[in-house]
Order: structure tokens, then sequence, then C-alpha cells
């Protein structure tokens, strides 16, 4: 089992996952909101709604809510059960209208009245994350996810595959929580391979090192492994 991990040893990892997936590469640019305004909030909300369905049920929340509602002030303003009814095919209406409404106010409040995230890209990583962690309901998933993916800052998102791979590597200690694994990583993955580790873990966490009867007939498992199935 791989131990004392440091940063040659993670480009290797991501080298050994490219040779087997292939490179993982942005869909597109990333920016901030000031060249494209109210696409950061865009991207929270639609992280909010991906938490814990299934990516079909997240695109499907996501159409429904933005083809409802004119804008973000709409969205903030609906009446909660009417918000909840719209998100409903994503799971958890109630709690995930609660948090999309927060976290608008929050982002609201703190521009003076802008519904744009652009203020965080003057941020370092670290306290952006902060500022959006504070919002009840947003963890260190969904903010990593929105500063990575949107802002290209170096944060490393940890889902259930992500989180699953990393302990049975040895990445972190199997005894982490969610929060302290996505401390972890941020910390022994150079700020280049955080993007392209998320992805490539995930799809080794979906195609090889599953949760149940594991594929473990593969180089990667068979160097970095320790699951009952290798």
């Amino acid at each position: 089992m791989a131990s004392d991990w440091d940063a040659a040893a993670v480009r290797g990892l991501h080298d050994e996952l490219v040779s087997l997936y292939g490179p993982a590469e942005r869909d597109g640019e990333h920016g901030s909101d000031a060249a494209e305004p109210g696409e950061g909030v865009r991207q929270l909300v639609t992280t909010i709604l991906s938490q814990n369905v299934a990516d079909e049920n997240t695109r499907r929340a996501s159409e429904n809510l933005f083809a409802t509602y004119a804008d973000f002030e709409a969205i903030e303003d609906a009446p909660h059960d009417e918000l909840a009814d719209v998100i409903n095919v994503a799971g958890l209406p109630d709690t995930k209208a609660e948090r999309i409404q927060r976290s608008l106010g929050a982002v609201r409040e703190e521009t003076g009245g802008a519904y744009s995230l652009a203020f965080l890209d003057a941020l370092p990583a670290d306290d952006a994350k902060a500022w959006l962690t504070d919002i009840k309901g947003i963890g260190p998933k969904t903010a990593s996810v929105v500063l990575n993916f949107h802002f290209g800052k170096p944060t490393m998102a940890v889902d259930t595959h992500v989180e699953r791979v990393s302990k049975r590597f040895g990445l972190v200690p199997d005894s982490a929580s969610n929060a302290r694994v996505h401390d972890l990583l941020d910390e022994i993955i150079p700020d280049g391979l955080k993007y392209p580790l998320h992805v490539l873990l995930i799809r080794h966490g979906r195609e090889h090192c599953t949760a149940r009867s594991p594929d473990c007939d593969n180089p990667v498992c068979d160097r970095h492994c320790d699951c009952q199935g290798c």
C-alpha cells in the first residue's frame, strides 16, 4: 500500500491514470463573473442541486429551475414550497431550496445587490473557500467545485469516488472525515493537478475501484490499491 505521498509520487499517479484513461481536459475556459456576469452563481446553484443525486437528475432540475424563473432575484424571492416543487427531481427539494435561497441572499448581501461571485476571483483560494463554506449548507465539496471549475482556483473537490479511491491508495487515512480529506488532498496534490486528478480519480472509482465488487485487474490498482478486491 502506498504511503508518504509527496508531489513527485502524486505526479506519478496522475501519469499512470492518464496512461489508463487518457488526459483529463477542461470542457471550456474558466473565468471570472466579471467576464460572464452570474455564471459563477449559476455554477453554485447547479452544484447545490447536484448534491447526492445523479447527473441526469441534476440536469433536469437545473433546466426546470432556469426555465421557471427569469433571474436569480426571482429564485431568491420564490415561495419556498414552489421552488422545492420546481427542483423536486434533484431530491431533497426542501433542503436544496433553502440552501439555494440562503446562498443567493449571501451573495446579494456581500455585493450590495448583485448576483455575482466576481469578488471571489480576487481572493486567495483558501479565503474564497472560507467565504463559501460560511454559508450554511455549503460544504467543502460544493465550494471546491465552484472555485476550481468556474474560477480555475487550486481546490480539490472530493466526492464519494475520490474519497474512496484516495483512502484505498493511502493518500489519506481511512479514518479521515470528508472535510479532512479535502484539506489533506489540497496539501499534497500540486495545484496544476487538482482538476485532472479530480476527474481521473472519479473515473477510476466508477470503472475499476468501485464501492462494491471492485475490478482491480489494472496496473493502477495493482500498484497502489489495498482494498479487498486486490
